[in-house]
């Protein structure tokens, strides 16, 4: 691959970025518009580098059978991290992913080829316009409905409100899981508000997040999972000891609490997430 490939995309006029690991041989990271979106190591996909993917991979490790394909559409490219994984760790598994910007896709597969072998389909679009014209197979019949959608640091406003998680939600198994990806920070009014927006679509619903984050001390990512059938308690210990660490995860009466106060989004006063400060996550001049 040649040094930090880069493209403008073309319809935020952002600059995506793929760049080196420093410390990992064959590892790379997918910078947009200064903030760290994605981490792919092409000896290993199973690694998953930043916390908040991780939490999603323990998730995922627990869904079925261990090692049984599974039917997932990604809303979101970023490097196909989660995809990567699901395709060597679930072998057989049908994919699809959604993504507006195309040429994020082939700045990608030209420079972090996917595993050989992976069944993924990309369909280009908006994530919530494409969703509603998805082959009518997948209704009801997807395991696994993965939502991080972000244009630079912020997830737009037309895919936080309950219409959009109902739109997505249709999709969905009877026993079928939605990981929503949410960043926010002090005061946690818009994960609160995810929070609330989501149990009202998928009333079972649960947050994993680093425990300073889910105490609203510092900006950070939460990871939500929601799903129509009740959440199998067993998994409360195992995703706690599972990580990283300090880890929180927050089930039943607990989520009630975390998501009490939180304002229910409707597409009428859905706003985007809140940007961090770019200190968090941007990357400085010459790293």
């Amino acid at each position: 691959m040649n040094d930090n490939p880069s493209v403008v995309l073309k319809h935020s006029g952002y600059r995506a970025v793929i760049e080196h690991d420093r410390f990992v041989p064959r590892a790379y990271e997918l910078v947009v518009d200064g903030t760290p979106q994605s981490h792919v190591n092409l000896e290993d996909p199973q690694q998953l580098f930043f916390e908040y993917i991780n939490r999603m991979g323990n998730v995922i490790d627990l869904l079925g059978e261990p090692g049984q394909p599974l039917t997932a559409v990604h809303l979101g490219a970023g490097a196909m991290t989660i995809p990567r994984y699901v395709a060597v760790t679930r072998p057989g598994s049908r994919q699809q992913v959604i993504e507006l910007e195309q040429n994020l896709v082939e700045l990608v597969r030209e420079n972090l080829p996917l595993p050989r072998g992976a069944d993924i389909r990309v369909r280009y679009g908006d994530a919530r316009d494409v969703v509603n014209r998805l082959p009518g197979g997948l209704t009801g019949n997807v395991d696994l409905v993965v939502v991080d959608i972000f244009s630079g640091a912020r997830t737009p406003a037309h895919v936080t409100s309950q219409e959009f998680y109902t739109e997505t939600a249709r999709l969905l198994a009877p026993t079928g899981v939605m990981l929503v990806n949410v960043a926010d920070g002090p005061p946690l009014r818009f994960a609160r508000s995810q929070a609330a927006t989501l149990a009202q679509v998928l009333p079972h619903t649960a947050v994993l997040a680093e425990a300073q984050v889910l105490k609203g001390k510092r900006f950070g990512n939460f990871v939500m999972v929601a799903s129509a059938a009740p959440l199998p308690t067993q998994w409360l210990p195992r995703l706690m000891a599972a990580g990283p660490h300090p880890a929180h995860a927050v089930f039943g009466d607990d989520f009630a609490e975390f998501a009490r106060g939180g304002l229910i989004v409707t597409d009428a006063t859905a706003t985007p997430s809140p940007p961090p400060a770019r200190s968090i996550f941007q990357v400085k001049p010459g790293k």
